[in-house]
C-alpha cells in the first residue's frame, strides 16, 4: 500500500468508503475488505454507519493503530459545544479512543468557521483525534482553514474523477501541504463503460475501474475512497499498486473532464466551487 504524507500525517493511498453503505452491509463486507488488505477506512455521521464501523474494527484482531480511520462532523453539529459532544458520541459508536482523522463534512454553516476550526483544534488537544481536515471545500475555503488553526490540515475530501477537473484545489493543496482525498471516483457508474478508459485498461491487463484508482494515486499527493459491496470486487479495487500509467494515459484521462462533470452538488451545503 502507498502511503501519502501530509502536513505530520501519513495516510494510506487507498481507503475503502462506507457512504452509503447500510450498517448491516457494512458487518458483511467491511471484514472482507480488512481482510483483504484495506488499512483505511472512511466513515462518518451523516453515514449511520459508525457503530458497525466499530464493531468491525474491534472484532477483526487488526490492532487499532494499523487501521486509519476517518469520520465526518455533520453540519448541525458544528457549534463549538456540539462538534465536540459529537465527537464523544461518534467515539462510542467507533469504540476506540480516537479517530485518526476528522473532517468537517461541507462547508455551508451559520457557525462561523473560526467556531469550527477551534473546536476541531480541541479534540486534538484533548487527544480524541489526532488529525484533521475538510470536505467538499474550494480554493479559498481551504485556504481560510489553514489560516484559523493550530493543528495543520491534513487532507480536503472532495468529488473527483476523469469526468471532474479539480486542477485549482490539486494546486492549492500541494501548496498548503494538504492531501486531496477523492470521492465518487465511478462517477456514479460512468467509469467502467467509458471506451477509452477500457482500452487503456486491456493494455494493462486491468479494468476501467482499475485504471481510475490507479490515475487517481498516481497523482501526487491524492488519496482515493474505493467503495463496493460487492465482497468479489474488493480484490479487483485493491490491485491498483502493480502497474504504473504512462503519461500520455494519464493526459488522456485527464482529457475527459468537462465542464458539466461535477455529480455531488447540494446547494444548501456547497461553496461556489472552483
Amino acid at each position: 500500500m502507498d502511503i501519502v504524507t501530509a502536513n505530520g500525517a501519513r495516510i494510506p493511498a487507498l481507503g475503502f468508503g462506507t457512504f452509503r453503505i447500510p450498517g448491516a452491509e457494512v458487518l458483511r463486507v467491511l471484514p472482507e475488505a480488512l481482510k483483504t488488505g484495506f488499512r483505511h477506512v472512511d466513515t462518518a455521521q451523516a453515514y449511520g454507519n459508525e457503530a458497525e464501523v466499530g464493531e468491525v474494527i474491534e472484532r477483526s484482531g487488526i490492532a487499532r493503530g494499523d487501521i486509519f480511520l476517518t469520520t465526518k462532523v455533520w453540519v448541525d453539529n458544528f457549534a463549538y459545544d456540539d462538534l465536540i459532544a459529537s465527537v464523544e458520541q461518534s467515539l462510542k459508536k467507533l469504540r476506540t479512543d480516537h479517530v485518526d482523522l476528522l473532517l468537517l463534512h461541507w462547508p455551508q454553516s451559520p457557525v462561523p468557521l473560526a467556531e469550527q476550526i477551534g473546536a476541531l483544534n480541541a479534540v486534538v488537544k484533548a487527544g480524541k483525534v489526532r488529525h484533521i481536515g475538510v470536505s467538499n471545500y474550494n480554493v479559498a475555503l481551504m485556504t481560510q482553514a489553514t489560516e484559523l488553526s493550530d493543528a495543520p490540515i491534513v487532507t480536503n475530501q472532495i468529488e473527483y474523477h476523469p469526468y471532474l477537473d479539480q486542477t485549482a484545489v490539486l494546486a492549492a493543496a500541494r501548496a498548503l501541504g494538504i492531501s486531496v482525498t477523492a470521492y465518487y471516483a465511478m462517477a456514479n457508474g460512468a467509469v467502467p463503460k467509458e471506451p477509452l478508459l477500457k482500452d487503456i485498461a486491456a493494455r494493462h491487463g486491468k479494468t476501467a475501474a482499475q485504471v481510475v484508482l490507479r490515475w487517481l494515486v498516481q497523482q501526487p499527493g491524492v488519496i482515493t475512497l474505493s467503495k463496493t459491496a460487492t465482497e468479489s470486487r474488493l480484490a479487483e479495487n485493491f490491485a491498483i499498486f502493480d502497474f504504473v500509467l504512462s503519461d500520455d494515459e494519464m493526459a488522456a484521462i485527464h482529457g475527459l473532464a468537462r465542464p458539466a462533470g461535477r455529480i455531488v452538488n447540494p446547494a444548501h451545503l456547497a461553496p461556489k466551487w472552483n
